[in-house]
């Protein structure tokens, strides 16, 4: 176990079942307080769309307004979907943001809409569902029946200008990466430069669930990756593995850097995890199933929940790789889960239907991870 590995927060603004978007909006903003002051080294906003029980869809304008109620954390996007977006419009909005809180930003990129890579091999073995030291990864997930379903078209539809097509991924970062350094050129020579945006002070992550398009581009690059648990565990060392085989040092980094992330809950002790976890399977389902994420339940709601044989698939990887615990219980699996992935930090995500237990587990998170000898600063 490498010791100081810093801790983030990834946070998708969720609403829970008898609340609304603005009361999400205000706790979130409340929680990135808190983080600060716990200790955190980070705060991400996710993006998603069409999401009746999810506010963060347009991480940017969240951390305008995060920015204002915080000091000292670093504020990111987990990430802007590059999908549905050009190169000028992201660094144009960061630009700003970097404006007003300068060398505070990480922009986070994502690719979105397109087809998942193939599964890769990876150098890492996994025998009987296990990582050589123990950490759970289960069978792949298929996402076919999400990219098929009339909700993420309409999705697609409603975020693209009609007949616009998605540029190049790798394309779209090598512009992002030039209109940030001031060497944009065009194929017929003409330069653009961007006002604010240009030279502004901010980290670069690449964002991926496999070992394919992403991972690959943050390699050759030389950028900072995050890995993706929480959301594909079943491919997260062929993520891991994919990006450091394709690293190439930058002006930015000299070796490989990678976070990873993880759906947590703690609380004083085991039983009270798993209870106010409970909400958790029924929530994933509706993401699963295309529904949309639906708001976030009571233990109680989630119990009433008939759950057939299809659904429990559904829901089985996510379920089997959330931790859940005490604060001793849950720092051992993130120590297990950063040793496996050999992850220089970690991102952290929780949701649970009550506001207070949200913040309460992130606190004493922060506070084992602290007795641990941990330090929350990046490098």
């Amino acid at each position: 176990m490498s010791p100081g590995i810093p801790l983030g927060v990834l946070d998708l603004v969720p609403i829970s079942s008898g609340s609304t978007a603005p009361e999400a909006l205000r706790n979130s903003i409340e929680l990135a307080r808190r983080a600060e002051e716990f200790g955190y080294a980070r705060y991400w906003f996710a993006e998603h769309h069409l999401n009746p029980g999810v506010a963060g869809t347009s991480p940017a304008v969240v951390l305008a307004l995060t920015a204002s109620a915080t000091s000292s954390i670093r504020l990111g996007s987990g990430a802007v979907q590059l999908g549905h977006r050009t190169a000028l419009s992201t660094v144009e909005e960061f630009g700003l943001l970097d404006a007003l809180h300068p060398g505070r930003f990480d922009l986070g990129l994502g690719r979105s809409g397109g087809r998942p890579s193939p599964p890769l091999p990876s150098a890492t073995p996994v025998v009987d569902g296990r990582a050589p030291n123990g950490l759970r990864i289960p069978p792949r997930f298929s996402f076919e029946r999400l990219l098929g379903s009339p909700r993420i078209a309409l999705q697609r539809k409603l975020l693209l200008l009609p007949k616009a097509e998605s540029q190049e991924y790798g394309e779209q970062i090598d512009d992002v990466l030039a209109l940030l350094a001031g060497t944009y050129r065009s194929p017929e020579g003409v330069e653009a430069h961007v006002v604010p945006g240009e030279g502004a002070d901010l980290e670069l992550w690449i964002l991926g669930s496999s070992g394919g398009t992403s991972a690959e581009v943050a390699g050759r690059n030389g950028l900072r990756f995050a890995a993706n648990y929480h959301v594909s565990p079943a491919s997260v060392l062929e993520a891991a593995d994919g990006y450091r085989a394709a690293f190439q040092p930058s002006d930015v980094l000299d070796k490989p850097y990678v976070s990873v992330s993880a759906d947590v809950v703690v609380a004083e002790d085991d039983e009270t995890a798993r209870e106010l976890a409970t909400g958790y399977g029924l929530w994933v389902r509706s993401i699963r199933t295309a529904e949309g994420a639906i708001k976030f339940p009571t233990p109680d709601e989630a119990r009433a929940h008939v759950w057939s044989d299809e659904d429990r698939e559904l829901v089985q990887d996510r379920i089997d790789t959330q931790f859940v615990g005490s604060p001793a219980r849950v720092a051992d699996q993130l120590e297990q889960l950063q040793e496996a992935v050999g992850a220089d930090e970690l991102l952290i995500t929780t949701i649970t239907h009550d506001h207070t237990d949200r913040v309460r587990s992130y606190e004493l998170l922060a506070e084992e991870w602290r007795r641990r000898g941990h330090s929350s600063q990046s490098s």
